[in-house]
């Protein structure tokens, strides 16, 4: 054990330095939390044009038809930006230290966590570093699935339940597993018959 490391002398704060610790930063998150409360959480399921604009109020970049329900949990909504038609289900955690960028007709699964903020525990005081994430267009982010800071998804890809994305998924690929990895291709199959 590194003594110097446990030392009361030896500790610095540096976590708390950062502009996600800003007295701005922690005012706005504070009214955003009162706001989340009484408007957003218990806001019936139906009404996601309601959650859609106190998003936007709050600095958030949302599209048309997006359906954001009511028990997803945001950090900070001036740090998402999800494009049309993408559904979120319930109990997603958002955590948007950094950006997180949502294309369109995306699903985000129960239980999902899109994580833009960890810390550098190589350094005292373990300081906060974030990195954005970005998420392509007709993706399915499938149920507890964890998304690391700065990974990209390519347009097209699943990932599977419960996988743990640590590094870039390619386009059109089914994907899974902790590490989460490519499997195999996603084809789309056409249902419509033309009369």
């Amino acid at each position: 054990m590194n003594e110097e490391l446990f030392n009361n002398n030896s500790i610095v704060m540096d976590t708390f330095k950062e502009p996600s610790f800003s007295l701005g930063n922690r005012i706005k998150r504070l009214i955003w939390g009162f706001a989340y409360f009484f408007l957003f959480r218990y806001s019936p399921k139906p009404i996601h044009a309601w959650r859609s604009l106190i998003l936007r109020l709050f600095g958030a970049k949302i599209g048309k038809g997006v359906h954001v329900y009511p028990k997803v949990t945001i950090w900070a909504p001036w740090n998402l930006e999800v494009a049309d038609e993408t559904g979120i289900a319930n109990g997603v955690n958002l955590y948007s230290q950094g950006k997180i960028i949502i294309g369109k007709r995306v699903v985000i699964s129960q239980g999902s966590h899109i994580c833009t903020g960890s810390h550098d525990y190589t350094q005292r005081g373990f300081p906060l570093f974030t990195k954005d994430i970005s998420i392509g267009d007709n993706v399915w982010i499938a149920a507890e699935s964890f998304i690391h800071p700065g990974v990209v998804i390519g347009e097209g890809c699943v990932i599977g339940a419960r996988s743990v994305v640590l590094k870039d998924m390619p386009e059109w690929m089914i994907c899974s597993g902790h590490p989460c990895k490519p499997l195999k291709k996603r084809t789309l199959i056409n249902f419509l018959k033309n009369d």
